[in-house]
């Protein structure tokens, strides 16, 4: 195989041009004739010349090559291609899949989950039926320490670009850069040009790059995915909106969700679109119309699920009924023993109580319990949609012979989603936005809820449910917020089915990984103009397992968002959080064993908290962080209750299981 591959990377140096003219020659020309084996040697002729120009340019390169030559690279080539086919028939070559054509870059599809719990998936203690998903990290690999951001766009853009989101223009959201953060590096609100995207760095080395989904990085046409490296793209440009084909978004400023198709505004959707069949349909058809050159693929899936509103199809509607009747506190207690059982959290440790501000299922009343029930089950219908299209992409690439070649990875975007988004987007009565609201997602009565023109989210003690056993969720930097499960498989992933609980791992990695999987350097220039390095770590090593981590214990990583921020370094976490989260102090916790970030070590261990925050003023410095003077939660103390710790006997009243009367008269009569 290497002595027939026509990159100059990879085939072997010729002493002299009349015989490397003539390989080339012979190799565009004739090397289909040579031997059976055609799908090989299409694929990597392909990848550098193309089928439709191949005679035409080995006529203009060497219109006088001497028989002689001709013949004698003929027969050199064909005795190698018999040595390859021999070779690769006795199973020399090592790898999960890679063994049958070792020189062939691997395929890349990205897939990215939208506000996705932590302990969702049936892989990671879940009862949504997630089995494709589940079968996945069976044969791929599960890790239980890979962070993200605390929000959507801000992850994106760390994802793409393999830099901390501070360098690569999302040090805020763009919707909500305070006044002091306006107009300074790293603060533009949208994918910057500091940062060139892995996208176009494949896309620059040979390989197909498709988009389908959200995009969030950007709206001008020299910001939009197209523009970013993508070849082709279906994207949502902002942050959420309908799923069908309303375009209804959640911003009032922005009424209609914008698409783009190959670049070009989508002026009107389909009837029958649902955002995560449509993502899903695109994704195919992109692949299948570029799949006859030869040239691998990166394909960027990403869903919007189970972002809010919580709509599904109608024949998904009540996939779930009455499952979630019993409330969050059982389903997150049956969630951690499961978690346990699968060796993801380890029994003993502490973990995040409930939040002080949300009641006890059991002290609902029955119809009320039904209703937040409900929201639960249309987000999990959801979710189990979004596994099945995946599902659908993974049958098409066995179909086509490439799904052995991809290297699959799954994550969600940040925490679970536990905010009054629309609340907070739409605003108080009477203002534009949430007349906007009311207009376009009026419908939320119990059997409207996850229909086409309704808004509903699960809330906060569902979102504590989905990150089950952490502190939190999505818009924190607590482990709620950014922790997500994370599976790799495909070709050199070793360890089929294992759980990795030793890797410190970050979204900033993932770039760097398919960049070196696919034997592309990061340049230090790009398009004429300095690029920022990459700050992520590559996980080849990991994944072929020669080591358990690409950090060690000595690496740490930093987050700030909102004003909020923090630093681990091994088992050692520092937060400050904003009140009544936190104390808007620095607080010290030890992950391993309180991942709940329940007991703040400051007074015990004031050396090592001193040593956490030198890292984090290391972290501004590196990364040029500003503090906003303003945040989205600075008004979260006035407008919850005070925190006070509730334990099963105590406050005695609230504390008290519902006793039906009849079982209270038995009691007084005793």
């Amino acid at each position: 195989m290497i002595l027939i591959c026509s990159y100059p990377k990879y085939r072997p140096e010729k002493n002299n041009l009349e015989e490397d003219t003539a390989f080339d020659c012979l190799t565009k020309t004739n090397l289909l004739r040579l031997c059976e084996w055609k799908k090989v040697s299409q694929d990597i002729i392909s990848q550098k010349y193309g089928r439709t120009t191949m005679k035409q340019q080995c006529e203009d390169k060497c219109p006088r090559m001497a028989r002689r030559t001709f013949l004698k690279s003929a027969s050199i080539i064909a005795l190698a291609l018999c040595l390859s086919i021999t070779t690769a028939g006795s199973g020399i070559f090592t790898g999960t899949s890679m063994a049958a054509q070792p020189n062939k870059r691997p395929n890349f599809l990205l897939i990215v989950a939208d506000d996705m719990g932590y302990s969702d998936l049936g892989s990671y203690g879940g009862e949504i039926k997630t089995p494709v998903l589940d079968n996945l990290a069976q044969q791929g690999m599960r890790y239980t320490d890979f962070y993200v951001s605390p929000t959507c766009s801000v992850t994106r853009s760390m994802l793409l670009s393999g830099t901390d989101n501070h360098v690569a223009g999302l040090g805020n959201m763009g919707e909500l850069n305070a006044p002091n953060q306006m107009g300074k590096p790293g603060y533009e609100g949208v994918l910057n040009k500091r940062v060139a995207t892995v996208a176009s760095l494949l896309q620059d080395n040979g390989y197909h790059t498709y988009m389908a989904g959200k995009w969030h990085l950007g709206l001008k046409p020299d910001q939009i995915p197209r523009a970013r490296g993508f070849e082709r793209d279906f994207s949502l440009l902002v942050g959420g909106g309908s799923h069908f084909d309303s375009q209804w978004n959640i911003e009032w400023q922005i009424p209609k969700a914008p698409y783009t198709e190959d670049g070009r505004p989508v002026k009107k959707l389909p009837k029958d679109f649902y955002s995560t069949k449509n993502y899903t349909d695109k994704t195919i058809q992109f692949i299948e119309e570029g799949k006859n050159d030869g040239k691998p693929f990166f394909a960027y899936m990403a869903f919007t699920a189970p972002h809010g509103p919580l709509q599904v199809p109608d024949d998904w509607l009540r996939r779930y009924k009455n499952r979630y009747d019993e409330g969050w506190d059982t389903i997150r207690n049956q969630r951690l023993a499961r978690m346990q059982e699968l060796g993801i959290v380890d029994k003993g440790v502490n973990t995040a109580d409930r939040l002080f501000f949300l009641p006890r299922a059991s002290q609902l009343a029955i119809g009320a319990r039904k209703i937040q029930g409900r929201k639960m089950e249309i987000y999990a219908s959801m979710v189990e949609y979004m596994d099945d299209q995946i599902g659908r992409v993974f049958d098409y690439l066995k179909k086509i012979g490439e799904y052995d070649n991809t290297v699959v990875i799954f994550f969600s975007d940040n925490g679970a989603e536990g905010n009054d988004l629309r609340g907070m987007i739409a605003g108080r009565p009477g203002t534009a936005g949430y007349m906007h609201a009311v207009a376009n997602f009026a419908e939320n009565g119990h059997n409207s809820i996850g229909r086409r023109g309704t808004y509903a989210e699960y809330g906060p003690a569902w979102a504590q449910v989905g990150m089950t056993p952490f502190r939190l969720y999505k818009g924190w930097v607590s482990e709620g917020g950014t922790r997500s499960p994370l599976i790799v498989s495909g070709p050199g992933v070793q360890g089929a089915g294992e759980l990795n609980k030793e890797a410190v791992l970050h979204v900033m990695d993932i770039a760097p990984t398919i960049l070196e999987l696919a034997g592309i350097e990061h340049p230090s220039t790009y398009k004429g103009r300095e690029i920022t390095p990459m700050q992520g770590k590559s996980w080849t090593g990991m994944l072929a397992g020669r080591t358990q981590s690409p950090r060690t214990s000595d690496d740490w990583l930093g987050w700030e968002l909102f004003g909020n921020r923090a630093i681990r370094q091994g088992d050692w976490k520092i937060s400050l959080l904003y009140e009544p989260f936190g104390t808007y102090n620095w607080q010290l916790f030890n992950l391993a064993e309180d991942p709940g970030e329940q007991y703040d070590l400051s007074g015990k261990f004031s050396e090592k908290k001193k040593d956490l925050i030198a890292l984090w003023d290391e972290y501004v410095e590196m990364n040029g962080v500003i503090i906003g003077e303003r945040s989205p939660f600075e008004g979260a103390r006035k407008a919850l209750p005070t925190a006070v710790p509730e334990y099963d006997n105590y406050p005695p009243v609230r504390g008290m299981e519902a006793i039906p009367h009849k079982k209270l008269m038995e009691l007084i009569k005793q």
